[in-house]
C-alpha cells in the first residue's frame, strides 16, 4: 500500500467519522433514548411545523371563491381543532395498548388482517417521504419570502437541506434531537410572541395590518355544489395539520422508562401547542386581512405577478405585528423557515422505525432492520432522503402542487388503524366478560377510538374528492404497487424460509471428501490453489484440466512432467470448448460412482487495482463457478491472487467491513500474494 493510497484512504474514514462521528457499541443504546424534552422536537416537529401552512392553504382555498368566503375560515378552523383533539385523544389509547413501535401497522395487522396492516405501512411510508418534501419544500419558501433573489435556486436548496437533515440524523437519534431543539423551541416561543402582541395590539385598538390586505381578489362565479366542495377542500387543506401526529406512536421505543407515559405526555404537549399555534396564527391572519392566492396573479393590485413571489402568511403576519425586515420578523422567518425544513425530521425517525418492523415481520427488505455505526437505521434514512430528493425534483419543490399529494396517506393509516383499535377493544371486552370490572374504562377507550375512526374516514373521503384531480390520484397509484411489493416480499421470505427449514426428509450424510483444482496453464496462481489443497489435507485430490486446445494440452502435459509434479493430472476433452459443462458432467459422474461425497473446486482468482481490469479477467472462472454452484454436492473455494495493481486498492481491502472497529478486528492485514 502506497503513501498516496493510505493518506486517501485515511482522509475518508476521518470525513466519515467527521460526519456521523465515531461507531457506539451495542452498551450505549440505552444512552441515546430520549427524554420527553427531547423528544417533542424529533416526534412533533412536523405537527407543530404545520401550524406555519395549514392556515395558509385553508385560507387561499377559500379564496378561490372571492373575499366573502373567508368568513368561512373561523368555522373550518373550528371543524380541524376538533378533529385533532379527538385523533390526540384517540392516539393516548393506541400507545397504551400497542407500545412495540407498530403503531397503526401493527394496530392494523392484528386486528383486521395482513392486507390492511401493509395498507397502513404503505400509506404511511408515502406520507413520510412526502412529509419530507413538503416540508423542505414549506422552508425554502420562507426563505425565498425573506430572500426572494434565492428564488432561482429553489430546487438546489431544497436538496441541500434534504441532505444535510439525512446526515444529522445519521449521527444517532439523541444527537439529531438535541441539534434540533432549540429551533424547534424557538419557533413555538416566537409564534406565541407574535400571536400576543398582534392580540394585544388589536385589543388596544391598533390591530396589524398586512401588505395584501388591500388587494382584492379575482374569483370565479360559484355553483351551491361548487362552494360546498370549496368549502370541503379548505377543511382537507387545514387538516395538513395533523400529519405527524401518528409519528410518536411508531417511535414508542426511543423513549425513556417508563416510555408509555412519557410517549402520552408527548403526545398531549404536541397537541395542545399545534392547536394553540394554530388557532393564534390564524386569528392574525384573519385580523390582519392577510390575502393569499393560489396563483399571484389571482390578487388584484400585486405589481409584477409573474416575477415576484408571494410573501407566506407568517410572513406576513410577522411583518404587520413587528414591522417589515424589523429585526423580529427576520426572527420569525428564521425560525419559521428553520422548523419547517426540520419537520422533516419526524419522517426521519418515522420511516426507518416502520421499516424496520416492516423488516422484521418479512414484509421489507432485511437490511432496513440492521442498525449502522451509531445505532441508527441508517439504511431506512438513506431511503427515505433519496425518494424525497426524486420527488423534490420532480416538482421542482413547488409547495401548492406538492400539499395535494400530502395527507392523503396519513388519513388512511389514521381511518384503519382507529378502525383496528374498535376491533382491539371489543376483543378484550369479550375475552374479560361484558361484567368485568374494567368494563367503564374499555368502553370510554372504545368510544373515542369510534369516534376516531369515523371522524378520520370521513375526512379521508373529503380529502379524496377534493383532492383526487389535483394530483392525489398520484398516492393512489402508488400504493397499490408498495402493497404489492411488500406481499411479495413477505412470501418470498415465507417460501425460503420454509425450503431451509429442518424436516425429516433432507438428509446431511455426505460421505467422502475430494478436491479438484482446476488447471488452465502451469502459473503461480495454478501452484498456489494447489498449495492451499494439499493443505486442506482432503481424503483425495486430484488437478482436472479441460482441454478446449490440443496444442496448449500438450504442453501443460509436458511442463506437468518436467517439474515432476507429485499430483495426478486428469485431462477432460472438450470440444465444444466450453469448460463448464465437461467440468460438471465429470463431477456428476464422479458423484454417481463413489457416492455421495463432497467435491471441493479450487479456482484461482485475480484481484485487480483498475475497474478496467475487472473486464480483462476472471469471466471465465466466473461462468464456471456460476455453473458448479447450481451443481449437487460442489463447494468452490476461490484463491486470490494479488497482482502488483491491487496495492491500488490495499488500503480498501485492509480497512476493516462495518462494525470491525467497534470488535476489534480493524488491524491491517500482511501483505501477501
Amino acid at each position: 500500500m502506497t503513501d498516496k493510497s493510505r493518506a486517501s484512504d485515511g482522509d475518508l474514514r476521518a470525513a466519515k467519522r467527521w460526519i456521523i462521528g465515531d461507531p457506539l457499541p451495542n452498551h450505549k443504546l440505552e444512552g441515546q433514548l430520549l427524554s420527553k424534552r427531547l423528544a417533542l422536537p424529533i416526534f412533533a416537529s412536523d405537527p407543530l411545523s404545520s401550524v406555519a401552512y395549514a392556515p395558509q392553504e385553508l385560507l387561499m382555498i377559500l379564496l378561490l371563491g372571492g373575499l366573502t368566503f373567508l368568513s368561512f375560515a373561523p368555522w373550518v378552523a373550528a371543524a380541524v381543532v376538533l378533529l385533532l383533539l379527538v385523533v390526540v385523544a384517540s392516539y393516548r389509547q393506541l400507545i397504551r395498548a400497542y407500545p412495540s413501535g407498530g403503531g397503526d401497522y401493527e394496530v392494523a395487522h392484528k386486528n383486521l388482517g395482513e392486507k390492511a396492516g401493509v395498507i397502513v405501512a404503505s400509506a404511511l411510508l408515502v406520507d413520510y417521504v412526502l412529509t419530507v418534501a413538503v416540508s423542505v419544500a414549506s422552508g425554502v419558501d420562507n426563505i425565498l419570502s425573506a430572500i426572494p433573489e434565492l428564488n432561482p435556486f429553489r430546487v438546489e436548496i431544497a436538496v441541500g437541506f434534504v441532505v444535510i437533515i439525512a446526515a444529522v440524523n445519521l449521527r444517532g437519534v439523541r444527537e439529531s434531537s438535541t441539534a434540533f431543539a432549540v429551533p424547534t423551541y424557538l419557533f413555538v416561543a416566537s409564534i406565541l410572541v407574535m400571536v400576543i402582541v398582534g392580540l394585544g395590539r388589536t385589543l388596544l385598538g391598533d390591530a396589524p395590518v398586512a401588505e395584501s390586505a388591500g388587494f382584492d381578489v379575482q374569483a370565479d362565479s360559484l355553483t351551491q355544489a361548487a362552494v360546498v366542495l370549496l368549502i370541503l377542500r379548505s377543511f382537507a387543506s387545514g387538516c395538513s395539520a395533523l400529519t405527524g401526529v401518528e409519528a410518536i406512536s411508531n417511535g414508542i421505543p426511543a423513549f425513556r422508562l417508563p416510555k408509555v407515559r412519557n410517549a402520552q405526555r408527548t403526545l398531549t404537549w404536541m397537541g395542545g401547542i399545534a392547536i394553540t399555534l394554530f388557532v393564534g396564527l390564524l386569528s392574525l391572519a384573519m385580523i390582519s386581512g392577510v390575502h393569499y392566492a393560489e396563483d399571484a396573479c389571482h390578487l388584484i393590485g400585486l405589481a409584477d405577478c409573474e416575477n415576484t413571489p408571494q410573501r407566506s402568511l407568517v410572513a406576513q403576519v410577522a411583518a404587520a405585528t413587528f414591522g417589515n425586515n424589523s429585526i423580529l420578523f427576520f426572527v420569525v422567518q428564521a425560525a419559521t423557515a428553520a422548523v419547517l425544513l426540520l419537520a422533516a425530521n419526524t419522517a426521519f425517525n418515522g420511516f426507518p422505525l416502520l421499516g424496520s418492523v416492516l423488516a422484521r415481520d418479512g414484509y421489507a427488505p432485511k437490511a432496513l432492520n440492521t442498525r449502522g455505526d451509531r445505532l441508527v437505521y441508517s439504511n431506512g434514512m438513506l431511503v427515505l432522503a433519496l425518494c424525497a430528493v426524486a420527488i423534490l425534483v420532480i416538482y421542482q419543490a413547488n409547495l401548492t402542487q406538492l400539499i395535494q399529494l400530502y395527507i392523503i396517506g396519513v388519513f388512511v393509516s389514521f381511518t384503519l388503524g382507529q378502525t383496528g383499535m374498535v376491533v382491539h377493544w371489543v376483543k378484550l371486552m369479550r375475552r374479560l366478560g361484558w361484567t368485568s370490572r374494567a368494563r367503564p374504562t374499555i368502553l370510554l377507550r372504545l368510544s373515542i377510538n369510534s369516534l376516531g375512526a369515523l371522524m378520520t374516514a370521513s375526512v379521508l373521503i373529503v380529502v379524496t374528492i377534493t383532492k383526487f384531480t389535483h394530483g392525489a390520484w398520484i398516492v393512489f397509484a402508488i400504493m397499490p404497487l408498495l402493497v404489492l411489493v411488500m406481499i411479495g416480499i413477505n412470501r418470498y421470505y415465507r417460501d425460503v424460509n420454509h425450503e431451509i427449514a429442518l424436516d425429516g426428509v433432507t438428509h446431511f450424510g455426505a460421505r467422502g471428501d475430494h478436491a479438484i483444482v482446476l488447471v488452465g496453464s502451469l502459473q503461480k496462481p495454478t501452484l498456489k490453489a494447489l498449495e492451499y489443497a494439499i493443505a486442506a489435507k482432503h481424503e483425495s485430490l486430484e488437478a482436472v484440466h479441460v482441454s478446449v486446445d490440443q496444442e496448449s494440452t500438450r504442453h501443460l502435459q509436458q511442463q506437468w512432467i518436467d517439474l515432476d509434479m507429485h499430483q495426478k493430472l486428469r485431462i477432460i476433452s472438450s470440444p465444444y470448448r466450453d469448460i463448464a459443462i465437461p467440468l460438471t458432467e465429470y463431477i456428476v459422474a464422479r458423484r454417481k460412482k463413489h457416492g455421495a461425497e463432497v467435491v471441493t473446486v479450487y479456482l484461482p482468482q485475480y484481484i485487480v487495482g483498475h475497474w478496467w481490469e475487472r473486464l480483462l479477467h476472471n469471466h471465465r472462472a466466473t461462468r464456471v463457478r456460476q455453473k458448479l454452484m447450481l451443481t449437487h454436492g460442489v463447494t468452490v473455494a476461490l484463491v486470490p491472487w494479488r497482482l502488483d495493481s491491487s496495492e491500488l486498492i490495499y488500503g480498501r481491502r485492509s480497512r476493516p467491513i462495518p462494525g470491525a472497529d467497534r470488535s476489534g478486528l480493524a488491524q491491517r492485514p500482511e501483505r501477501k500474494r
